[in-house]
């Protein structure tokens, strides 16, 4: 289950595990990491349908985790679960296809690129299928390069029976959405769960990527009011649910659903015909 952030995977993925009996896998890079819960929009004991749950609060805030170990992670996952159902949910999209497909990597391997300018950067990423970096952020096309392997064969799915769901709605309701859940996360105590972090840890590489803590520490330094800093978090979430929807939309095969926010029983209801008709598992 894919898509957007905001979008509401988490609630199909929740009711498709009671459906089908399975467990649901987290495919979010920040949902591995322990006590950050609101910022990145972890699953709820009110949500959780009370199965299985795997690959979420695996990792320390200081930790550093990566695609490849991701890979693994599923991978092994999988495995213990190879005769039942799962539902893997996240907008991770590098995550998901790293776990799924032929991709391969070798650990330690980096390379700095000092001989390449910004635009060659560019151009390479977006030929190895790298499509959601701006290519004037020089840092995070290296690490992207760096993380991502496959040496340049064919994609193949690895794993039978696999049917991609994404859900989606129009821009202008999306980001209606993103603005809400900003001021709810709020609400919820964003902001006491971002000081707690950075007096702990302070400026961690998980607090640097995740999307919400960084611009409250802005307004924690004072380099910005609070109202500043949350408008600046709803417009890179807004930003980041764009990039999300362009990269499943050029890299993986995926049915898209609109969701129907007035009654989201009908989306469940039109997902669960999609799968049963289309999944070659006895489910």
């Amino acid at each position: 289950v894919v898509g957007p952030t905001g979008v509401g995977k988490t609630k199909l993925s929740e009711e498709l595990s009671l459906k089908y009996d399975a467990a649901v896998i987290n495919c979010d890079a920040m949902q591995v990491y322990k006590e950050m819960n609101i910022g990145t929009a972890k699953y709820t004991k009110d949500e959780d349908m009370g199965k299985k749950h795997y690959l979420f609060d695996i990792k320390e805030v200081p930790d550093i985790y990566t695609v490849f170990d991701y890979q693994k992670d599923l991978r092994r996952t999988l495995e213990s679960e190879k005769n039942k159902n799962v539902v893997i949910v996240g907008g991770t999209g590098l995550y998901l296809k790293a776990g799924l497909y032929n991709y391969e990597f070798k650990e330690r391997q980096f390379d700095t690129y000092d001989g390449y300018t910004n635009e060659e950067l560019y151009e390479v990423a977006k030929n190895r299928g790298i499509n959601d970096v701006h290519k004037n952020n020089r840092r995070r096309l290296i690490s992207r390069l760096n993380s991502s392997g496959n040496s340049g064969k064919k994609d193949e799915l690895l794993y039978k029976d696999v049917v991609f769901i994404g859900l989606t709605t129009d821009r202008c309701t999306l980001y209606e959405k993103i603005d809400k859940r900003v001021e709810e996360m709020m609400k919820a105590g964003l902001l006491d769960e971002t000081i707690y972090l950075y007096k702990k840890y302070g400026m961690t590489k998980s607090m640097k990527t995740g999307i919400g803590y960084k611009e409250l520490i802005m307004y924690l330094k004072g380099l910005a009011t609070l109202e500043e800093a949350k408008r600046i978090l709803k417009k890179r979430t807004r930003n980041y649910a764009k990039r999300q929807f362009t990269w499943f939309k050029h890299q993986m095969d995926i049915e898209w659903f609109q969701v129907d926010y007035e009654n989201f029983s009908n989306t469940i209801n039109a997902v669960i015909t999609y799968i049963e008709k289309t999944s070659k598992s006895n489910l």
